[in-house]
């Protein structure tokens, strides 16, 4: 047992892993003071996003028409065979998975150290399941961000599949967490020996630039990472107002075999903390744009409307090139070799053989710091007036000569390297010198 090393933190309330982000570098407070009630641009139920209305373009609303046709055939046999079928038929490698003990979702009294939550992601979709729970489904529609979902795992080959569109999510993730729009969360906390939370960590704050200290806490750990100061791994009690911690190594209170992979692994970890920062700050300027696309009906944005927009796509650009990423522990990362496998069967090359998705995991996660979530249908989706401002604030990022200072931080030959790359595989975009 430990002291407690770090400040103690609010005590947090259960909630879903899936919600949303407040970085210290692109918050609300660093916005243009302009007297515009942002929250009240992003309300989901606002004419302008009729989140509940709107025709869904996400990846799982298209397999549900499937499951309901009767096109897809999942494995019964057993609760673990059912989740990596689904996974499978929805191409999510089995070895993203990550293991979540804190009772910080919504199906919390399933959920312990003795019971672990499982998630598995790709660029767009993630699963979340707890055994003898539910399935729950976070799928990502370009111009709505997060769309929710949940079911039963059926027990029998003749129990019907029913995918109810969840309403309950939209209590976490569209509210304070997630900057009022449907987005996705990661919390780090001590949890209790049944996994309550007993102090909070990186409290609303989502993305790569999260130092590794204050990440996975009430989450297991695995592979080879040299992370010397984490909160992975460790169950806390409070005695007196004291917080004391304990190991609780991955696999001493379950059976890796009631799940699908025997793993947590630190890589799994890495990105789907930079897709949820990526998820978040997109979908946020999405609805700005949107918002006041639709007050203006056809006419120009206002000086203060285009300084907003100007402000957000600084915070995606500055997102999407690393800026301000923390640092990997000194000897690097070894992650699981099936996942990284995984992560990188899906690089989109170019012309010399580069891809954005090709791993450093040194000092940083990628060889060329430019996010490969680039290509997901909700970057390249965005309304145009942002689009716009975030492909000239890049343009200026990644000029080899009089660059835009804050992007200093990225050598001349990375930035060539990135241009190249980004003209090759999407050259849609238009970024050239």
């Amino acid at each position: 047992m430990r002291n407690n090393p770090f400040p103690a933190a609010q005590a947090l309330l259960a909630t879903l892993f899936f919600c949303g982000w407040a970085g210290s570098s692109d918050s609300r407070a660093d916005e243009p003071a302009v007297g515009i009630d942002i929250a009240g641009l992003l309300e989901v139920d606002s004419a302008a996003h009729r989140y509940w209305d709107r025709p869904l373009h996400d990846p799982f609303s298209a397999f549900r028409v499937q499951v309901d046709a009767g096109t897809v055939n999942l494995d019964r046999s057993s609760e673990r065979a059912f989740v990596s079928s689904l996974l499978d038929a929805l191409q999510i490698p089995v070895s993203s998975q990550m293991l979540v003990f804190s009772t910080t979702s919504l199906q919390l009294s399933r959920i312990s150290p003795s019971n672990p939550r499982a998630l598995y992601f790709n660029d767009d979709v993630y699963v979340g399941w707890v055994p003898g729970g539910r399935i729950e489904i976070a799928s990502v529609d370009p111009d709505l961000g997060c769309v929710f979902y949940i079911f039963d795992v059926p027990r029998s080959n003749t129990e019907a599949l029913q995918i109810e569109r969840s309403t309950r999510c939209m209590n976490c993730h569209a509210g304070t967490e997630t900057r009022d729009v449907p987005g996705i969360n990661i919390k780090s906390v001590v949890p209790g020996p049944r996994g309550g939370s007993l102090d909070a960590f990186r409290i609303n704050e989502t993305g790569h630039t999260i130092p590794l200290s204050d990440r996975f806490g009430g989450w297991h750990l695995t592979g080879k990472h040299g992370i010397e100061k984490h909160w992975g791994n460790i169950i806390g009690k409070l005695w007196q107002g004291e917080l004391s911690t304990t190991p609780l190594e991955p696999g001493d209170r379950f059976e890796w075999a009631r799940y699908p992979a025997a793993t947590s692994d630190i890589l799994p970890h890495l990105v789907h903390e930079h897709q949820a920062g990526f998820v978040n700050r997109v979908v946020e300027g999405t609805y700005l744009a949107r918002a006041f696309l639709h007050s203006n009906s056809g006419a120009p944005l206002t000086s203060t409307q285009a300084g907003i927009l100007d402000h957000h796509a600084e915070i995606i650009v500055r997102y999407i090139l690393f800026a301000e990423e923390a640092a990997l522990p000194p000897s690097g990362i070894q992650p699981d070799p099936e996942y990284s496998d995984a992560f990188a069967s899906k690089r989109l090359p170019s012309r010399n053989g580069t891809s954005l998705r090709d791993l450093d995991l040194r000092t940083r996660m990628f060889k060329f710091r430019c996010s490969y979530m680039i290509y997901s249908r909700l970057f390249q989706a965005m309304p145009l007036p942002l689009m716009e401002r975030v492909r000239q604030q890049m343009i200026s990022a990644l000029q080899a000569e009089n660059a835009a200072p804050a992007f200093d931080y990225l050598p001349v030959d990375e930035k060539a390297a990135i241009r190249s790359i980004l003209e090759d595989t999407l050259p849609a975009l238009g970024i050239k010198e």
